[in-house]
C-alpha cells in the first residue's frame, strides 16, 4: 500500500501554473557538483556527515520511460550517488515537469528523507523549491519537487563574474530572510551550496533541497542556524569577489591563496561594497575572523536578515539608453495607400494647374532681414580692421609687448625630465600563490634589451580566470618624484601603474593607487601629474599569447623619469 503525504498531494494539485525547473535538485550529469560535494569545503561538510559509517548501496536500477504511481514519467537521470539517483520526469497528470530524487526503500536514510520531504512540503514557502510528493512504493522511496527552467543557478552566475553591489544584497538579503523563516519552523538545510540556490527570470532567488539534500547524504549539525549563516556568508563572499572563501576551491571557483586565512571581501577584490564585506565576514565568523572589527558576528539567519535590513540601502545601477537611431524622412505619394500608384484606366485625371507667383509679405520681410545682416557684417569688419592697425601700430612704438604676451612675461623654461635609478625589484603575486617566477626579475632594469622576466603560463590572456593580474614592485630606493615609466614588452601587453602610499609595500593590489595605464609592446605610462613615491607597481592585466601556446607576460625594460 503506497505511504503518502496529503500535504504534499495537495501541494502538487494546486500547483499546475507555477513556474517549471532546469536543473534537478543535483548537478547536471556530469556530476561536478557532486564531486565537489564529495571534496568536504566549507563548514557544513565538517559536520557530522554518516555516509562513512553506511555500506554504499547500488541506486534503483530504473529506465527512461519507467513510470511512478501512474503519473510520473521518468526522462533523463542526472545523478546517480552513494545508493540514491536523481531525475527529470514528466508529470502527466498536470503535464509538467518535475524532479524526482529515488532511493530503495531498505536503504538506511530512507525513513529520514520521507520526514524531511514531508517537513519541506508543509512549510509552503514560495521562496523556496517546493516538494511535490513524498511516496514509498512498491520498494521505492520517491522524492518529486518542482522543476524551473526559467531559472539560472548561482554556479552559473558566479562563473560569468561577481556581482554588482545590488545583486549582491538581493542575494543575501532574499536567502537571509528564506533561512530564517525555515528555522522558525525547525527547518534546517545543512547544503545551502551554489548549487542550491537559484535565481528566476524575474530576479527572485529561490532555495532548492531544503532539508531533503541533507537528508539524502546523511548530514547532520549541532548547530544548523550557525551551519546555515556560516554558509550564506560563503555565498556572498563569492558573489563579491568571484571566490570560495576556503582555500579549496569548489563549484567553479578558486579558493584564497593558502596560509593567508580569511581576508575581508574589500581586500581581495577592488570596489567591492564595504558595508556587504562586513557583513560576509561577520556571517562567515569563525577562529577569530572578526578579531580586528567591531561588529558582533551573525550566529543565526534572523539575525543576518537583520543586519542586512539596518544598511543602508545598495540602489541599483542607472540604466544605460542607446541612442535611437537617426530619423529617417520617408516620402509618400499621395493615393498609393492599399492600390497601385499609377493612373487607373478610364478614370478622369485631375488637372494640375500651377500657382501664380506671388509677391508675400513674408518674401518682402526676409530680404529686409538679409539686407541688415550683410550691413551689420560690413560694420564689424571694418571696425575689427581698424583695431588690428592700431594695435600694430602700438607694437610698433613699444616692441618689448606684443598681442599674445600683452605683459611682457616670458614663458616659463620646461623642467628636463631625469632618470630616477630603479635599486631593486620583485615578483608580486598576491591573488595566487604569492610567487611569479622571482628568478630573472633583475632582466628588467638591467638595461640589456636581449633579456627579460616572464610570467608564469596561463590558458587564456585573462590568467585563466583565476586572478586579476600579477606584476613586479619597483623600489626607487627612496621617495622620489616620479614623472613616466616607459616598460618595454615583449607582445602587446595590457599594463597599469600604481604607487604606494607609504613606505611599505601593500600585501594586496588594492592598497595602491592607480595612476596610469596604458597597452602594446612600448607602453608610456605617465601620471596626470608627477607623482611622489619610492615603490610602484608594474601590473599585468592582459598577457598576449607565447610561442607554445599559452599565455605570457615578458618584460625586457623598464625605465623611471622625474
Amino acid at each position: 500500500m503506497a505511504e503518502r503525504s496529503t500535504a504534499a498531494v495537495d501541494v502538487a494539485d494546486n500547483s499546475g501554473d507555477k513556474p517549471l525547473a532546469a536543473k534537478a535538485d543535483e548537478a547536471t550529469s556530469d556530476g561536478t557538483a557532486e564531486a565537489q560535494d564529495a571534496m568536504g569545503e566549507g563548514p557544513q561538510d565538517a559536520e557530522n556527515e554518516q555516509n562513512g559509517s553506511e555500506t554504499a548501496m547500488p541506486a534503483p536500477d530504473l529506465h527512461s520511460g519507467h513510470k511512478l504511481a501512474g503519473r510520473y514519467r521518468l526522462e533523463e537521470c542526472v545523478t546517480r550517488l552513494d545508493g540514491f539517483s536523481s531525475w527529470r520526469a514528466v508529470d502527466e497528470k498536470l503535464r509538467r515537469a518535475v524532479g524526482v530524487h529515488l532511493l530503495p526503500a531498505d536503504h538506511p536514510r530512507a525513513r529520514s528523507v520521507l520526514a524531511a520531504a514531508r517537513s519541506s512540503a508543509l512549510l509552503g514557502d514560495p521562496r523556496f523549491v517546493q516538494v511535490l510528493d513524498a511516496v514509498e512504493e512498491n520498494d521505492l522511496v520517491y522524492v518529486v519537487h518542482e522543476w524551473l527552467p526559467d531559472a539560472t543557478e548561482l554556479t552559473a552566475l558566479l562563473g560569468a563574474g561577481p556581482m554588482e553591489a545590488h545583486d549582491a544584497y538581493q542575494l543575501v538579503s532574499q536567502i537571509s530572510q528564506a533561512m530564517a523563516a525555515a528555522h522558525r519552523e525547525g527547518l534546517a538545510h545543512l547544503r545551502l551550496t551554489p548549487g542550491a540556490v537559484l535565481r528566476s527570470s524575474s530576479g527572485q532567488y529561490r532555495i532548492r533541497g531544503l532539508a531533503v539534500n541533507a537528508a539524502l547524504r546523511g548530514i547532520t549539525s549541532d548547530g544548523p542556524q550557525r551551519a546555515d549563516t556560516e554558509a550564506i556568508g560563503a555565498l556572498l563572499y563569492a558573489a563579491l569577489t568571484q571566490r570560495w572563501p576556503y582555500e579549496s576551491d569548489a563549484y567553479g571557483l578558486t579558493g584564497l591563496p593558502k596560509g593567508v586565512g580569511l581576508i575581508p571581501p574589500d581586500q581581495v577584490r577592488a570596489g567591492v561594497h564595504r558595508g556587504l564585506s562586513e557583513i560576509a565576514m561577520r556571517a562567515l565568523a569563525n577562529d577569530g575572523a572578526t578579531a580586528s572589527r567591531q561588529e558582533q558576528p551573525c550566529t543565526t539567519p534572523d539575525e543576518l536578515a537583520k543586519a542586512v535590513a539596518a544598511m543602508p540601502r545598495i540602489r541599483p545601477p542607472e540604466p544605460t539608453f542607446t541612442a535611437p537611431p537617426e530619423y529617417q524622412r520617408t516620402t509618400y505619394q499621395q493615393g498609393t495607400f492599399g492600390r497601385p500608384a499609377g493612373p487607373v484606366a478610364g478614370a478622369a485625371q485631375p488637372v494640375v494647374v500651377p500657382p501664380a507667383p506671388l509677391q508675400s509679405r513674408t518674401g518682402k520681410a526676409l530680404k529686409w532681414a538679409v539686407s541688415g545682416l550683410l550691413i551689420a557684417a560690413l560694420g564689424l569688419g571694418s571696425w575689427q580692421l581698424a583695431e588690428t592697425l592700431l594695435d600694430r601700430d602700438k607694437g610698433a612704438e613699444d616692441p618689448g609687448t606684443t598681442q599674445t604676451n600683452p605683459e611682457n612675461n616670458d614663458p616659463k623654461p620646461a623642467v628636463e625630465s631625469k632618470p630616477v635609478p630603479i635599486v631593486g625589484a620583485r615578483d608580486y603575486d598576491p591573488l595566487g600563490d604569492g610567487s611569479e617566477k622571482p628568478q630573472g626579475i633583475t632582466h628588467i632594469y638591467d638595461g640589456d634589451a636581449t633579456t627579460y622576466w616572464n610570467t608564469d603560463g596561463y590558458y587564456s590572456a585573462d590568467f585563466g580566470r583565476l586572478k586579476k593580474g600579477v606584476g613586479v614592485v619597483l623600489d626607487l630606493g627612496k621617495v622620489q618624484q616620479v614623472g613616466s615609466v616607459d616598460v618595454t614588452f615583449l607582445g602587446a601587453t595590457s599594463v597599469e601603474l600604481l604607487t604606494a602610499p607609504g613606505a611599505e609595500v601593500p600585501s594586496m593590489p588594492d592598497g595602491f593607487t592607480k595612476v596610469s595605464q596604458g597597452s602594446g609592446t612600448k607602453v608610456v605610462l605617465k601620471p596626470g601629474e608627477p607623482v611622489q613615491a619610492q615603490y610602484l607597481l608594474v601590473w599585468l592585466t592582459k598577457l598576449p599569447q607565447s610561442d607554445e601556446g599559452k599565455f605570457r607576460g615578458k618584460i625586457s625594460d623598464i625605465k623611471v623619469t622625474s
